[in-house]
């Protein structure tokens, strides 16, 4: 059950810095602020900003050193999974391009 919980609260808590603006636009603020360099592309990506917002958890969640390696990668998968599940399907690169035949 707390794997469960943890997942959910990564995927929103990833999903607030990497997709949202968040409340009076201080995420957003946060992302201007750090660029369009390394940095700011890695708050722009889900994947990127899951590995590290997993570390808490895993943290959290884990008994010993190796315990929380395993979570801290499990949640972030998870996470991952989450995001790809619950993404647009609209705005995927694997959507195929308009071709009408003449």
């Amino acid at each position: 059950m707390n794997f469960l919980l943890a997942t959910l609260a990564l995927w929103r808590v990833t999903h607030l810095i990497a997709k949202e603006d968040g409340p009076w636009d201080v995420i957003y603020h946060i992302r201007k602020t750090a660029g369009t360099g390394f940095f700011g592309s890695l708050l722009d990506c889900f994947y990127c900003v899951s590995i590290w917002t997993a570390i808490p958890f895993g943290c959290w969640l884990g008994n010993n050193w190796w315990e929380k390696v395993l979570y801290w990668l499990a949640l972030s998968g998870a996470a991952c999974l989450l995001e790809r599940a619950t993404g647009n399907k609209n705005n995927s690169n694997n959507t195929l391009p308009y071709y009408k035949e003449d």
